[in-house]
C-alpha cells in the first residue's frame, strides 16, 4: 500500500478519551475496594503499538477544562507517545460535562470478566470539525493513516457526523483510512438507519477494513454465514468467503480482517487472526496464549496490522505482527499493547519466551 511520503504523523485517530478502573488481583468488581484507574480508549489503543514503537502518532479529542481527569489523561498521552489536540470544554455545573468510566474486572478461571460502561455526560461526544484545523492537519502537516472506530462514530450524532467529515478530508489530502467497526447493540439502538448510513460511506472510504462476522453484517449489512455451530476451521472458511462479499461492496479496501478468540477460561485463550491483502489471504491459526486481561486484544491486533503497513511489510508479516501485539495486551494488566521494541513482538509470535539478558 502506497503511503504519504511528505507526512508529519504516521497515525491520526480521533478519539474520546476515559478512564478504566479495575480491582487490584483480578477481583469482582462488586465486592472490591482497591482499584488501578488507567486512561483509555479504544482508538488511543489502537495507536499505542505505533507510538511505543517510536512512530509519530497524534489523537483529536476533547477534554474538560480544569479537570484533574483531563490532566491524568493528557499525561498519560504524554507517557505513551502521542501527540493530542482538541479544545479544553468548559464543564458547566456538577452535571455538566466529564470524561466517561469504564468500569470492569478481568475475571479469573471460569469467572468470565464483567464491564460496565458509564458514559453520561462524555465530553466527547461533542466532537466536530469546527474544533480542529483539518486542512492544516491533513493537508499542510500531513498524515499517513487515518484511524477510525466504530466506538467513536457511533457515540453521539456530533460524532458520527465528524467522523464522516475527518474521512472524507483525509482522503482528499491523500491520506489512508483504517476503519475498526466496533458494532455494539447499546450505541446502535434507535439510530440503525442513522449509522448505517454514516457507517457505510466511512467504508467507502476506506483502505483497511476490519471487524468479526457480526461487525460487518450489522453494521455494513453483509451476508452473514449461516447459522449455527461451527469449528474453527468452518470459521474461517466463512469469513473468507465474507470478505469476498465485502470486496464486492467495497472494492476500493485493500485490507480485510479480523482475530478469531476462542475462550477456554479467563485465564486461557486460544488466539487467531485472518487477514486478506493483496489479493491473498493470511492465517494464524489458533494457539493457547495466557491472559492477564483480555480487553484491547482485538485493538492490538489492528494496531500491529497498522504498524506492519506503515513499515511497508508484505500483508503476511503485518499479520504476524498483528496476532503478536493482539496477544502482547493480554499479558498487561493495561487494556492496550506497549511494546518495547519490535523483537519482543516477533519472539511471542516466534514462542520465544526465554529471558532475554
Amino acid at each position: 500500500m502506497q503511503l504519504r511520503e511528505d507526512a508529519k504523523w504516521a497515525l491520526v485517530t480521533p478519539t474520546s478519551m476515559g478512564v478504566r478502573i479495575t480491582p487490584e488481583n483480578r477481583q469482582p468488581v462488586h465486592y472490591s475496594d482497591r482499584f488501578l484507574m488507567q486512561a483509555t480508549s479504544a482508538e488511543s489503543n489502537v495507536a499505542s503499538v505505533a507510538s511505543h514503537l517510536g512512530l509519530p502518532v497524534k489523537v483529536l479529542t476533547n477534554f474538560v477544562e480544569g479537570s484533574p481527569i483531563s490532566a491524568f489523561i493528557k499525561a498519560n498521552l504524554r507517557a505513551r507517545g502521542m501527540a493530542y489536540e482538541g479544545p479544553d470544554v468548559p464543564q458547566g455545573d456538577a452535571w455538566g460535562y466529564r470524561h466517561q468510566f469504564n468500569i470492569a474486572d478481568s475475571g479469573y478461571g471460569g469467572r468470565g470478566p464483567r464491564v460496565w460502561n458509564d458514559r453520561a455526560g462524555e465530553v466527547g461526544r461533542t466532537l466536530k470539525v469546527e474544533d480542529f484545523d483539518l486542512d492544516k492537519l491533513f493537508g499542510d502537516e500531513g498524515v499517513k493513516i487515518l484511524h477510525l472506530s466504530g466506538l467513536i462514530a457511533a457515540l453521539s450524532p456530533e460524532t458520527s457526523k465528524f467522523c464522516v467529515e475527518v474521512a472524507r478530508k483525509a482522503k482528499e489530502h491523500g491520506t489512508r483510512i483504517s476503519f475498526d467497526l466496533n458494532y455494539r447493540a447499546t450505541f446502535w439502538k434507535g439510530r440503525e438507519e442513522e449509522l448505517s448510513a454514516a457507517f457505510r460511506e466511512i467504508a467507502s472510504l476506506c483502505d483497511v477494513l476490519y471487524g468479526n462476522e457480526e461487525d460487518f453484517q450489522l453494521c455494513l449489512g453483509i451476508q452473514g454465514p449461516e447459522a449455527g455451530g461451527k469449528d474453527i476451521a468452518e470459521e474461517i472458511e466463512s469469513f473468507k468467503q465474507m470478505i469476498g462479499r465485502i470486496q464486492e461492496q467495497y472494492p476500493d479496501a485493500q485490507y480485510i480482517g479480523t482475530s478469531l478468540r476462542e475462550v477456554v477460561s479467563a485465564n486461557q485463550h486460544k488466539w487467531g487472526m485472518i487477514l486478506w491483502g493483496e489479493g491473498e489471504f493470511n492465517v494464524a491459526e489458533l494457539r493457547d496464549i495466557d491472559v492477564i486481561d483480555r480487553i484491547g486484544g482485538g485493538d492490538g491486533s489492528i494496531g500491529g496490522v497498522l504498524y506492519g503497513i506503515l513499515k511497508g511489510w508484505k500483508p503476511e508479516q503485518c499479520m504476524q505482527f498483528g496476532w503478536a501485539t493482539g496477544a502482547l495486551a493480554a499479558t498487561s494488566i493495561y487494556d492496550y499493547g506497549a511494546p518495547a521494541d519490535e523483537d519482543q513482538v516477533w519472539s511471542i509470535w516466534s514462542g520465544n519466551a526465554r529471558v532475554k539478558r
